[in-house]
């Protein structure tokens, strides 16, 4: 990882690079860390052109963009763990404003994301200074659900959306449903470009420990309830993660949007002392799964009458709300032979 090839007469050596000398993996790449000394392992990533056309192929209102990037980065950083050719699925269902998020990661690199909102009430809450995450989504769930394949079972995480950001959700999440002491950052910001254009850019750390000795990992007893007013910690009291804690909570929201910083630096930043080991970045594309066979297919599963209800001016027209790529059909397709 650390090294490259000089080559002398027929004979290739090893070179250790110089300070200055490592490539960057730069924008739309996650790049996976580890910090042995503290037996951390995670991932950092810094999102731009790709998540720019994201967001403004809908022209989203910037409280619901700045939303919908968070939940692009948080699907990023957790579907690149993936091993297995599958998909990682992030879904909100609430009753604010923004009643639903959908992003999702293809392996190796294929994100896609959608909002649906009340424009209206979107508007409302701006008019009020009030787009925080707890305003815009309200109450309802967030689900994270790992695909495997249509030979495999689900898996699904649920969390209580109820008060609580889509940073602090995953938190819990990782609290309930992995049990591995976790903690994330995100930032969503936009960049003023050459030309004076505005830019979407957004950036994200998370950060897992994974001792050798599990009996280092193991989580508080949570509350008792029914009485029980003690606070429980939500992470473990190991020395080593208790100074993770430390340094992450030190990271500035604009260290990780910042194209000048870079997630190699900012990681370099937080675990010089420590040492930090890097690995390639993994690329993510703005890539939808859309297709017009697929789109096929479901239009296959309908009834005579629902072909009927969707048909406008002798077609029917569906467009995907995740890349907004429009398909058009003859009804004749299916519809028996005697409509």
């Amino acid at each position: 990882m650390l090294e490259s090839m000089t080559v002398t007469g027929h004979e290739a050596k090893p070179r250790e690079k110089k300070l200055g000398e490592f490539g960057h993996a730069g924008d739309d790449h996650v790049v996976p860390f580890e910090v042995a000394a503290l037996d951390v392992r995670g991932r950092a990533v810094q999102l731009g052109a790709m998540l720019d056309a994201i967001l403004s192929r809908h022209a989203y209102p910037e409280p619901v963009a700045r939303l919908l990037a968070q939940a692009g980065v948080l699907t990023v950083l957790l579907g690149t763990s993936l091993k297995f050719q599958g998909k990682f699925i992030l879904q909100t269902r609430t009753d604010g404003p923004v009643d639903m998020l959908v992003a999702d990661f293809s392996t190796p690199d294929a994100l896609r994301a959608y909002a649906r909102f009340d424009a209206d009430k979107v508007a409302a809450l701006e008019a009020e200074g009030r787009t925080d995450d707890i305003a815009l989504l309200g109450s309802g769930v967030l689900a994270l659900t790992i695909d495997q394949g249509a030979h495999m079972q689900r898996y699904q995480g649920i969390v209580q959306l109820d008060g609580i950001s889509l940073e602090e959700a995953a938190r819990v999440y990782f609290r309930q449903s992995e049990q591995i002491p976790t903690d994330l950052r995100l930032a969503v910001a936009k960049q003023v470009v050459a030309g004076g254009a505005e830019q979407w850019r957004a950036g994200g750390l998370l950060a897992q420990f994974l001792p050798q000795a599990p009996e280092r990992m193991r989580m508080p007893d949570l509350n008792g309830g029914d009485g029980d007013e003690t606070e429980p910690s939500h992470h473990p009291q190991d020395d080593a993660w208790q100074e993770l804690l430390a340094l992450v909570g030190t990271i500035e929201p604009a260290e990780l949007i910042d194209p000048t910083v870079g997630a190699e630096r900012l990681l370099y930043r937080l675990f010089h002392e420590h040492g930090v080991r890097v690995f390639d970045g993994v690329e993510v594309t703005d890539r939808c799964s859309c297709s017009q066979a697929r789109i096929k297919g479901m239009l296959d599963g309908f009834t005579a009458e629902e072909v009927r209800d969707s048909i406008e001016d002798g077609r029917i027209r569906v467009e995907c709300q995740f890349c907004s790529k429009a398909y058009e059909f003859d009804p004749a397709e299916f519809l028996p032979a005697a409509d």
